[in-house]
């Protein structure tokens, strides 16, 4: 099932179970799903990839938010961005926890033969690529800086 229609399911039983903070938060994931869709050089359905792209860029946005209430300390504004991630993520799949990031990265990083911080880039092209969907890319840049510099 793709994610439009998972995402439509869901948004029906949102309705029947006067949940706002799903409504809101499904209601943002169709609009840019549709969006997507119909975006200049959009090439019909979004491919999984493509959505998975979606809904971590949705989550970064709301981090990020998240981040800039919390510094002005307006918590009933922080409360909702927690309330839309946790809602996105059920869509995302299982993110890695730290220690298998760095187990991951580190097998990255022998495959590509990378020695020092300027071999940066090498490393967290192909760690995008192999960690996509796995884990944010912020915290895939911080491992490869702290194990390249070690």
């Amino acid at each position: 099932m793709n994610l439009e229609s998972q995402v439509m399911d869901q948004l029906k039983q949102a309705m029947r179970d006067k949940n706002e903070a799903a409504l809101r938060t499904l209601r943002a994931i169709k609009a840019a799903i549709l969006v997507e869709k119909t975006a200049a050089g959009a090439k019909g359905e979004p491919t999984e990839a493509d959505e998975l792209k979606l809904l971590q860029k949705l989550v970064k946005q709301r981090k990020d938010s998240l981040d800039i209430f919390r510094a002005q300390q307006r918590e009933d504004l922080a409360k909702t961005e927690e309330e839309e991630i946790a809602i996105i993520e059920r869509f995302l799949p299982q993110q890695l926890s730290e220690a298998e990031l760095e187990a991951q990265v580190r097998a990255i990083v022998t495959t590509v033969g990378a020695s020092s911080p300027a071999d940066m880039g090498k490393v967290m092209g192909a760690a995008s690529k192999q960690l996509a969907g796995k884990a944010d890319g912020k915290a895939i840049s911080e491992m490869v800086k702290k194990i390249l510099a070690s």
